[in-house]
């Protein structure tokens, strides 16, 4: 029986949570196993601003985030593709991520992100 308890504790030890907040203030609160993409954290539990078109391919643009500035510098800088992508979309700025680019893990736990505004908007 205390083997069962460890595992569950484990398995709950790797969801991290999310907290994300659109233009109105609208909050939703989400958790996700580590190593999930934010993209897919967002679209699972169906927050309203995030679509993933294209399912992750960096390719659409469409899960476009910005980052709580206290969180910035704990996740990995974008890449070049990424970089190109947020280049081609409005109302970016420099804590503009790709949701599909932003791997979680325990580091994120607690994350804060804000949806810039509903696909209608973009």
């Amino acid at each position: 029986m205390g083997s069962t308890a460890t595992f569950v504790t484990d398995i709950v030890a790797m969801m991290v949570k999310i907290r994300f907040v659109d233009e109105k203030g609208g909050t939703y609160d989400v958790s996700a196993p580590e190593g999930t993409a934010l993209m897919r954290a967002a679209c699972d539990h169906m927050v309203p601003g995030i679509v993933g078109e294209c399912g992750g391919f960096l390719s659409c643009g469409t899960c476009h985030v910005k980052i709580d500035t206290r969180w910035i510098d704990k996740i990995s800088p974008p890449g070049d593709d990424e970089l190109a992508m947020l280049d081609c979309l409005t109302g970016t700025s420099s804590e503009s991520r790709l949701g599909c680019q932003v791997v979680l893990d325990s580091s994120l736990n607690g994350l804060l992100v804000l949806v810039p505004g509903t696909i209608e908007d973009r």
